[in-house]
């Protein structure tokens, strides 16, 4: 029970810093679209990467030091593109939340959601390398997975589903360029903190 505490302790605080991943999650949650497939995409996503972890993988990634330097410059270019996305619509002043209009599509939602997630190398090095490596000194590996595993569900569950309540407050325009500014600005500084290690 004690390595399903600390993976439980350890899961949720890596994943509860605002990121491209969290955004889009929290972006949809307010919109109300598709909250399910996305939030179950994420949580899916880390269980596959924490496992991968788990199982031994971060050694295979530590072991091979020229994936580093690719995944920092890969990620922030990655990043970089959400961040002009979001302040580009912070610029432009987003609508404000309307019941009666159309939601994107569920392709849509799901292939950004999947971009957001795969393409992302603090994924890897929060799931895969530290959790993974850290899962080698727990009592149970295996326990300390399944707890880091839970904290991912119920994060993401939590995330989009919780954001309905702020949705009163997301039915001022003002209120989208604000949150678009905010998200441009952390993922342009992930990015910058990225290329400088």
């Amino acid at each position: 029970m004690t390595s399903y505490l600390s993976g439980l302790g350890l899961g949720l605080s890596l994943i509860l810093a605002i990121g491209a991943q969290n955004a889009f999650v929290l972006r949809q949650g307010l919109r109300g679209e598709h909250v399910l497939l996305v939030s179950l995409t994420c949580a899916v996503s880390d269980a596959l990467l924490i496992a991968a972890g788990v199982a031994g993988f971060g050694a295979v990634v530590e072991a091979a030091p020229w994936i580093e330097p690719v995944f920092r410059v890969g990620g922030a270019a990655f990043l970089l593109g959400y961040a002009a996305l979001a302040a580009r619509r912070a610029w432009r002043g987003g609508a404000a939340l309307d019941p009666g209009a159309a939601a994107g599509s569920w392709q849509a939602a799901l292939a950004t959601c999947l971009a957001l997630t795969w393409l992302n190398p603090h994924v890897y090095l929060d799931t895969v390398v530290l959790l993974g490596g850290i899962s080698a000194t727990a009592e149970s590996p295996f326990a300390f997975g399944a707890g880091a595993v839970t904290g991912s569900f119920a994060f993401f569950l939590a995330l989009g589903f919780g954001a309905a309540l702020l949705r009163p407050v997301f039915a001022r325009p003002g209120a989208w360029r604000v949150l678009d500014a905010g998200i441009a600005a952390v993922m342009a500084l992930l990015a910058a903190m990225l290329l400088l290690g």
